[in-house]
C-alpha cells in the first residue's frame, strides 16, 4: 500500500517538472512596425487655374454717417449744420456718387473708389459751384454730368484714370485741375467758350505736340496759369493765350525755343523748363528778354553759357547744366559804364542759382558790380 502511494507521488512529480521545462518564454511582439518602403502619391493633374482678379479684389464697405438734421443727406456723407450749402463724401469708400440734394453748391468726393461719374446724381444739384473728385478710380465722366450743373466754378479730377478731357465743360468754369491722370487726348473744341477759365493744371499726363494744336487752347481769354510739366512734348505748346502769368513745361523734351515765342505774352511773370533738353542752339540769344519776366527757371538742361535776360528778372535758376564760366559784362542787362544814379535802373536780380555746373569760386567781381541787388548767389 505505501509502495503504490509512494509510484503516485513520484509519478505526479515527474509530470510536474516536465511542465516546467516545456513552458519556455514567448518573444516579445516588436512595439513598432519595421519601416516599409511606400510609393509616392500620384498627384492629380491640375486643371487651369482662374486668372486672380484685377487690385483692389476687394473694397472696403463704405462708412456711413451719423444721422443728419437734413433729411435729404445722403447717409453716405456728412452735413455740418453750419454749413449747410457743403456736402462731405471724402473717404468714405463710396463707388459711386450719391444723390446730390437741391441746396448743396460745395461738393467734396475725394479719396473714394468712385470710376465713373454719371448723370442721375446730379438731377436735382444745379447749383453745384465747386466739385472735388480728386484720388478716386474715375475712368469716364458723362457729357450730360455739366448739362445739370451749368453753373459750376471749380472742378478738380486729379489723381484718377481719365485718357481724355472731359467733354462737355461748362463755360463757367474758373480752374480745371486733371494732373496726374492718364491723358493722352484733347477732344476737339473741349475748351470752347470757356472764357473764364483762369487755371488750366494737366501735369503728369501722356500729352504730345500732337494733342496742342494751334487752336486748342485759344478760346482761354482770361488763362493766367498753365501747367503742361510732365508730359511728352518736344515743342513749346502754340496758341497759349497772351494774358497767360504763370507758365510750367518742366519734365518734357523741349530742345527748342521759336524767337518770338515770348513776345506777345504782356503779363508773363514765371516759365518753368527744368528737365528738358535745351541747349545754346535752341535759345535765341534774346528770347528770354522779357521786361515782365520775373522767375526763369533753365535748370537740368544742356546749356553752356547763362543766356541773356532782361533787368526786370528777379530769379534764374541755371543750376545742372553744363557752364563752365561766367562773365558779367557779357551777362549784364546794361552797359556797366552807364550812370546808374536812379537805382530803379539797376538789375533786379536778387536770387542766382548755378550749382552743378563746371563753376569754381570766387564770384567774378563784374557780376557783383553789375547785379547790385543780388542777396544769393549759389556756385
Amino acid at each position: 500500500m505505501k509502495a503504490g502511494v509512494g509510484l503516485v507521488s513520484s509519478l505526479v512529480l515527474f509530470l510536474l517538472i516536465g511542465a516546467v521545462f516545456t513552458q519556455r518564454p514567448r518573444p516579445k511582439r516588436p512595439t513598432k512596425r519595421p519601416p516599409t518602403t511606400r510609393k509616392p502619391p500620384v498627384r492629380k493633374p491640375v486643371g487651369p487655374t482662374e486668372p486672380e482678379p484685377q487690385e483692389p479684389t476687394d473694397f472696403p464697405p463704405p462708412i456711413l454717417g451719423p444721422p443728419s438734421i437734413f433729411p435729404d443727406c445722403p447717409r453716405e456723407c456728412l452735413c455740418h449744420p453750419s454749413y449747410p450749402n457743403s456736402l462731405n463724401c471724402e473717404n468714405r469708400n463710396l463707388r459711386k456718387v450719391p444723390i446730390i440734394p437741391l441746396r448743396i453748391h460745395y461738393l467734396y468726393l475725394q479719396n473714394n473708389y468712385i470710376s465713373e461719374v454719371t448723370a442721375e446724381a446730379f438731377n436735382n444739384a444745379t447749383e453745384v459751384r465747386w466739385i472735388n473728385l480728386a484720388n478716386n478710380r474715375i475712368q469716364k465722366i458723362d457729357k450730360q454730368v455739366f448739362e445739370k450743373i451749368p453753373a459750376l466754378l471749380y472742378l478738380y479730377v486729379q489723381k484718377n484714370q481719365l485718357k481724355e478731357v472731359p467733354s462737355g465743360l461748362p463755360a463757367t468754369l474758373e480752374q480745371l485741375r486733371l494732373d496726374r491722370n492718364l491723358i493722352s487726348k484733347i477732344p476737339a473744341g473741349a475748351f470752347n467758350k470757356m472764357e473764364n477759365l483762369t487755371l488750366l493744371d494737366l501735369h503728369y499726363n501722356q500729352l504730345s505736340d500732337i494733342n496742342l494744336g494751334k487752336n486748342t487752347l485759344k478760346d482761354l481769354k482770361s488763362l493766367m496759369q498753365l501747367n503742361l510739366a510732365h508730359n511728352v512734348l518736344k515743342k513749346m505748346p502754340s496758341g497759349v493765350p497772351g494774358n497767360i502769368i504763370q507758365l510750367y513745361l518742366d519734365k518734357n523734351r523741349i530742345d527748342d525755343i521759336p524767337k518770338d515765342y515770348f513776345k506777345d505774352f504782356t503779363h508773363l511773370a514765371f516759365v518753368r523748363l527744368n528737365y528738358n533738353q535745351l541747349s545754346d542752339k535752341g535759345l535765341p540769344k534774346t528770347v528770354f528778354n522779357v521786361s515782365t519776366l520775373l522767375d526763369l527757371q533753365l535748370a537740368h538742361n544742356q546749356l553752356t553759357a547763362i543766356p541773356f535776360f532782361n533787368s526786370h528778372l528777379e530769379h534764374l535758376h541755371l543750376n545742372h547744366n553744363s557752364i563752365e564760366s561766367i562773365n558779367g559784362t557779357e551777362i549784364c542787362p546794361y552797359e556797366m559804364q552807364a550812370d546808374l544814379s536812379d537805382d530803379s535802373l539797376v538789375p533786379r536780380l536778387r536770387y542766382l542759382r548755378l550749382d552743378g555746373n563746371h563753376l569754381h569760386p570766387p564770384i567774378p567781381l563784374d557780376v557783383i558790380m553789375c547785379f547790385r541787388h543780388l542777396h544769393s548767389i549759389i556756385i
